[in-house]
């Protein structure tokens, strides 16, 4: 029989996409209200790959990455997953954007192996966590890179996320290593 051990702490991440950089900044200060601060931040990107948030969110569409500085136990991911949903809702009741959604808010968290992301839609190749979120390993870490599952978003299969992926994956290892 194997031994029950605790989880290692994870880093907590989260893609945020919208038409509007004022969004995108209003959901960045709500997770670092949450969970502090910010060890890393991305670029804007272009988020080109798929035309699916089109009717809800609008054209143009831009995407953040961002991870904060204190690691989290994982099982804190469908919580985190209900509050973003909470907050996309809230920023949508108090705006006056056009869009049906204007802000889309996505965690996740980053181990030395993986890549894990929060959904509330049910596939295959997702794990029910609790409360109507599902998890799925969305990249997986082999070899000295990322490497993708048939499910892989397309714009997680770029090499500008996979940096920024590499750079927490990167700051966790040695945050663990202290703590070792």
């Amino acid at each position: 029989m194997g031994e029950i051990n605790q989880p290692r702490p994870v880093l907590l991440v989260a893609a945020i996409t919208s038409r509007y950089e004022a969004a995108i900044d209003w959901a960045i200060s709500q997770f670092v209200d949450r969970w502090g601060d910010l060890a890393f931040e991305s670029p804007l990107f272009d988020f080109t790959e798929t035309s699916f948030y089109a009717k809800s969110m609008g054209a143009d569409l831009k995407k953040k990455l961002v991870a904060v500085k204190g690691l989290v136990n994982p099982e804190q991911l469908a919580a985190a997953k209900i509050l973003t949903n909470h907050w996309e809702i809230e920023f949508e009741q108090s705006s006056e954007f056009p869009e049906e959604r204007p802000v889309n808010i996505d965690p996740g968290y980053v181990t030395e192996a993986k890549l894990v992301l929060a959904t509330t839609k049910d596939r295959d190749h997702r794990i029910y966590l609790q409360s109507g979120i599902y998890a799925e390993v969305t990249l997986h870490y082999q070899s000295g890179r990322w490497q993708k599952s048939r499910w892989t978003y397309p714009d997680y299969q770029r090499d500008d996320f996979q940096d920024f992926l590499t750079k927490c994956r990167d700051f966790l290892r040695k945050r663990l290593q202290k703590n070792d």
